[in-house]
C-alpha cells in the first residue's frame, strides 16, 4: 500500500484566489518566549490550497462545511489524464466508466507552482458536469483552483455539480500522479458556519 499526498502546502506564499485573503500564521505561545508549549494561530481562506467547496459556496440554502457528507469523500477514484486540454468536456472522459467511477480526479497540469495563481486552466463545461451528475459521481476533483473558469460569474459547473449532489475537491496536487485506479481520502474539517473546507487529501495505490 502506497500513500500519495495530493494536498498542496499552505504558507504565507501559497498563492489564493485574486482578493482573497492570504494565508498568515502567527504564535499564540513559543517556547523560546518562556511559554511551556509552541502554539500556533492560523487566518485563512476557506479556499487556500487544496479545498472541498460546498454547497453554500454558491447557493444560499446550501449545506454548510459541518454539513457535508463524510463518504463522498472516502472511497474508490479514478484519476484522468486531460493535461494539455483547453477545457473538459464529455470527451475527457470518453474512457471511463463512468457508473463505476464514483470520484473522478482531473490530472490538467503537468506542473503546478503553489506560488503562483494560473489565470489559465481547464475547466469543467457544462456538458460535462451534467454528465457526470447523470451517471451518478458522488465527486469531482481537478488540480485546477476551480471548476469553473477563472472569469466566470455565472459558475455554471459549481451549480450543476451541487444540484445534482456531487462533491467538490479543487487546487489537488496530481503532478506526479499516473491515471489510474485509487481510494482517496479527502475530510473536510467539520466547520460549522463555512461555506467550504480545507482538506489533507491523500490517494492510497493498493489495498487498504
Amino acid at each position: 500500500m502506497k500513500v500519495i499526498d495530493i494536498s498542496q502546502s499552505v504558507a504565507g506564499s501559497t498563492a489564493v484566489w485574486p482578493g482573497d485573503h492570504p494565508f498568515a500564521l502567527d504564535w499564540t505561545m513559543r517556547r523560546d518566549r518562556g511559554d511551556s508549549v509552541n502554539v500556533a494561530a492560523a487566518y485563512l481562506s476557506m479556499h487556500t490550497g487544496t479545498h472541498a467547496d460546498g454547497p453554500f459556496h454558491v447557493l444560499d440554502e446550501g449545506l454548510r462545511a459541518a454539513g457535508l457528507p463524510l463518504d463522498a469523500y472516502l472511497g474508490k477514484a479514478v484519476v484522468v489524464d486531460a493535461v494539455g486540454s483547453a477545457a473538459l468536456t464529455p470527451d475527457t472522459v470518453s474512457d471511463v466508466k463512468l457508473r463505476k467511477a464514483q470520484r473522478i480526479l482531473f490530472r490538467t497540469r503537468a506542473s503546478v507552482n503553489v506560488g503562483e495563481f494560473p489565470n489559465d486552466f481547464a475547466a469543467i463545461t457544462p456538458e460535462l458536469a451534467e454528465l457526470l451528475v447523470k451517471k451518478g459521481i458522488r465527486l469531482v476533483g481537478t488540480d485546477a483552483p476551480s471548476v469553473d473558469p477563472a472569469e466566470s460569474k455565472s459558475l455554471d459547473a459549481h451549480r450543476i455539480l451541487v444540484a445534482g449532489g456531487v462533491a467538490i475537491l479543487e487546487n489537488l496536487m496530481l503532478s506526479e500522479v499516473s491515471a489510474g485506479k485509487y481510494t482517496l481520502i479527502a475530510l473536510p474539517l467539520k466547520l460549522t458556519d463555512a461555506d467550504s473546507s480545507p482538506v489533507r487529501a491523500v490517494l492510497i495505490d493498493g489495498k487498504l
